[in-house]
């Protein structure tokens, strides 16, 4: 007996943040969305504090009072950096853009098992246990072979499909569309704690970000979540790492150690979750978008976690290619790199100056230099909340001429 095709308007793969943004804009325009996942949700990923323009497209998408009403996300309303005793941050709601000025630092699992329930309530139909093993797209339609947990491989077919499979990158790479990224390749090594951080001074509302004293290359990540837990990692170049020996949560704690106020601030944290290890994260693709299909995200292009800027990329891309999409479905002619590549990597190049100025030093100099001006302060601050598609923002449009004149004019000072 064959199997009837699983059918639908749009077929879209993967049901994390990007994937259930796009799957609730679509329906919310009458279109039938099947979302093919490969877990079960809830499960474990990284990326967990979100950037406050993530709140536009999460309220786009109708979902915003879910996320509002769920007790156990922390309230974010900045980011503080460290190095060898200096400290400084950014308050998001002191920014040049317009927009939400505060976020949520979220446990991943709960977040993306809210986002999906919520595109299941806007009517999308999601199928986990699913894997795509083949596709086959052109500007009449997609077919693609699904295999379930019961070893059985189906047939899914649509007018387009979206890719937003994340690091699983599932079109990259049944399309040969993977290229090596132009960051060198880097390592972290992270875990969650029961922190129990007991200094008064801490901030619980903002993401810190340490500088380890000696290599300035080398950072730890520390975000508080509402339950007296919080995500820990460092990333460092994989040589670098290679250093230290032991089980993963050994060397994270070796490392942690070796940076007086983050040891401090850990003194009686409870590391009950082994550490895992991820390797060579960055990448890029030949392009974002082909005949019957476009890439959301991470299954795109992800650069690095040090601003946190993956989820925000990822749900911006649900947002333009749901335009794009709802415009093709209609009728119109869509020029996918014009209207969609175009325009994502415009953001996504802004924050790419950034990384590489972090990695390089010249952006740790600006943030931790005296006498900064409050108006280029909102400016930053607006980038690193996520508004890097703002044109309006001078330090958006000119990103590396700006901050290159920035650089030079703190280190004056300095």
């Amino acid at each position: 007996m064959t199997t009837a095709p699983l059918t639908s308007d749009i077929i879209v793969i993967g049901a994390g943040p990007s994937g259930a943004i796009a799957a609730a804009l679509l329906r919310q325009q009458g279109y039938d969305v099947l979302v093919l996942e490969k877990q079960h949700f809830p499960r474990f990923s990284i990326g967990e504090s979100l950037l406050p323009q993530c709140m536009e497209f999460i309220e786009q998408a109708g979902m915003l009072d879910a996320v509002q009403a769920e007790s156990s996300f922390q309230y974010k309303n900045g980011a503080a950096f460290h190095w060898q005793g200096m400290d400084t941050g950014f308050d998001f709601r002191q920014k040049f853009s317009p927009g939400h000025g505060t976020t949520y630092q979220v446990q991943r699992g709960r977040f993306d098992q809210i986002l999906a329930d919520e595109a299941e309530r806007f009517g999308a139909r999601i199928l986990y246990g699913h894997e795509i093993i083949a596709f086959e797209g052109s500007d009449d339609g997609v077919s693609l072979q699904v295999r379930n947990e019961a070893g059985e491989v189906l047939e899914a077919r649509g007018r387009f499909a979206l890719d937003a499979s994340g690091f699983g990158r599932v079109l990259p790479r049944l399309l040969d569309l993977e290229t090596p990224s132009d960051f060198p390749v880097r390592a972290s090594l992270f875990t969650h704690i029961e922190d129990r951080i007991d200094d008064p001074a801490h901030d619980r509302d903002k993401i810190l970000i340490t500088v380890h004293p000696e290599h300035r290359d080398v950072w730890f990540w520390l975000i508080p979540f509402g339950n007296g837990r919080c995500s820990l990692g460092v990333v460092a170049e994989p040589a670098f790492l290679a250093q230290y020996s032991g089980e993963p949560t050994e060397r994270l704690q070796a490392l942690v150690n070796e940076d007086p106020n983050l040891a401090r601030l850990l003194a009686n944290a409870r590391w009950d979750t082994p550490a895992r290890e991820i390797n060579g994260y960055s990448c890029n693709v030949k392009s974002l978008w082909g005949p019957g299909y476009a890439l959301l995200g991470n299954a795109g292009e992800f650069l690095d976690p040090v601003f946190s800027s993956g989820v925000t990329i990822a749900m911006k891309s649900a947002n333009l290619a749901n335009d794009c999409l709802h415009r093709q479905l209609q009728g119109e002619t869509v020029d996918w790199e014009a209207d969609y590549a175009v325009p994502l990597k415009k953001g996504v190049d802004t924050f790419r100056t950034f990384v590489s100025a972090w990695y390089d030093g010249r952006f740790q100099d600006v943030i931790f230099a005296k006498n900064q001006s409050a108006t280029i302060r909102e400016m930053i601050s607006s980038i690193l909340a996520g508004y890097a598609w703002d044109t309006n923002n001078p330090y958006v449009k000119e990103s590396e001429r700006r901050l290159n004149v920035l650089v030079e004019t703190c280190r004056s000072y300095s």
